[in-house]
């Protein structure tokens, strides 16, 4: 199996005609799958309204490209006629999802039905390392989660690589990552062009909109369609879903929610302002007060896993440690007062909190929701609720790879290394 994909820009309208009709069926009949994980034909020609014949010679390509398969017998109702079942498929094809931060690369492999075929983090010194170096370290991080979902039978699909930053999406630049100190990295072409013969097709994007996305298809709140997720790294980002959409903005630069200036006197931030949000709350805020020996930053010392930092900081909250004890607490304000802040812009039901934040979240809520409540305009009647993300620090990871899930299912056709008969739209 390959995969060629298609020949314009992500986001923009694909080509009109007779091939593109039957493309978009096709991946209708993906979607609905998706969605409903198993179907019979007649299902899928209700729910979509094709006609059950088109839907039966489209349904006739995707099983062979392998991309579903029959899962048995299903009866409408208790004397219904039995209809055949289908499910996704795609075993053979894969998405590979990156995500690097400050601290850490982070991967999640799958095959397009969901299957977890790689995931792992492993730390990294991106500051340190330069945009150069990180690039490399990327590209041999994917050459072995590509080997290891070969492995398991699944050949990439493409790869997508989560960035703390703003990002131009249909170039693949990251325009400021301040955290990492990148400036104008044309990352997708620089990631294709050192993996070389893997020849795979790379998108790069920002990792809170990544890690929303896979909060709203897979998390603890999914299907939510009013929320807001907040990453809790060393940086602090948000992705915003509206209506069950997510809200990009003007130039696709929305949910820099970390540099809220919420004070003016405050510390400086690594995007060169004072007082922003992620000063008050990113774990490299935390770490400074309830550990300041672990800083980041401190000369001469090598960068651990933000997952042992954190670990680390929830045993002396366990054993009633004052000054950790004290630390969390003034976070768990300020992080209550930012989310304030976006209630009272969006009115979203949830606030999903990922990262760290997840992680101390037993500690943390108390004092967020607290804020939250008391600073909320429209409280008790806007509804707005913190809750912990289950998806811990793989979040955009996870949607990374969703995203390359979703390319593949809107051009089935892409997948090369069968020859379908020709389907009627």
């Amino acid at each position: 199996m390959s995969y060629k994909p298609p020949n314009r820009a992500p986001g923009s309208a694909p080509p009109a005609g007779p091939a593109a009709l039957r493309r978009a069926n096709l991946s209708l009949v993906l979607r609905e799958l998706r969605d409903h994980k198993v179907l019979s034909r007649a299902d899928i020609a209700e729910t979509t309204g094709l006609h059950r014949a088109t839907v039966s010679n489209l349904m006739a390509e995707l099983l062979e490209r392998r991309l579903v398969r029959e899962v048995g017998v299903r009866h409408a109702g208790a004397v219904g006629r039995p209809r055949r079942a289908v499910a996704l498929h795609g075993a053979h094809v894969g998405a590979l999802g990156m995500e690097i931060n400050v601290d850490y690369i982070a991967v999640h492999g799958t095959d397009l039905s969901g299957r977890v075929l790689v995931e792992r983090r492993i730390v990294h010194d991106a500051v340190g390392s330069g945009p150069d170096g990180s690039v490399r370290r990327l590209a041999a991080v994917a050459g072995q989660a590509v080997e290891a979902m070969r492995r398991a039978g699944a050949t990439p699909a493409g790869i997508a690589v989560a960035v703390p930053g703003l990002v131009d999406v249909t170039r693949g630049v990251v325009t400021l990552a301040p955290n990492l100190s990148w400036h104008e990295l044309p990352l997708a072409e620089r990631l294709t062009s050192v993996l070389g013969p893997l020849r795979l097709p790379v998108r790069v994007d920002n990792d809170a909109n990544l890690a929303a996305l896979a909060e709203y298809t897979s998390g603890v709140a999914a299907g939510t369609p009013y929320l807001v997720y907040l990453t809790g790294e060393v940086g602090v980002g948000g992705g915003i879903i509206l209506d069950g959409r997510l809200l990009r903005g003007a130039d696709g630069f929305s949910g820099e929610v970390g540099h809220l200036q919420v004070d003016p006197d405050g510390a400086q931030c690594g995007c060169g302002r004072a007082g922003c949000w992620e000063t008050k709350v990113g774990l490299a805020a935390l770490v400074r007060a309830a550990m300041p020996e672990q800083a980041y930053g401190l000369p001469g010392r090598p960068v651990p896993d933000p997952g042992e930092r954190v670990s680390d900081i929830a045993d002396g909250l366990a054993a009633g440690d004052p000054r950790m004890t004290a630390a969390v607490a003034q976070v768990g304000e300020w992080l209550g007062l930012g989310g304030s802040i976006l209630a009272n812009l969006f009115n979203p039901r949830v606030i999903v909190i990922g990262g760290y934040f997840a992680s101390l979240a037993r500690w943390l809520l108390p004092h967020a929701q607290d804020q939250l409540d008391r600073l909320v305009v429209a409280a008790p009647a806007a509804r707005c609720r913190l809750v912990a993300s289950t998806l811990g620090f793989g979040a955009a990871s996870r949607g990374a790879a969703s995203m390359v899930v979703s390319d593949v299912i809107d051009d089935p056709t892409a997948i090369i290394g069968t020859s379908p008969r020709p389907a009627p739209v």
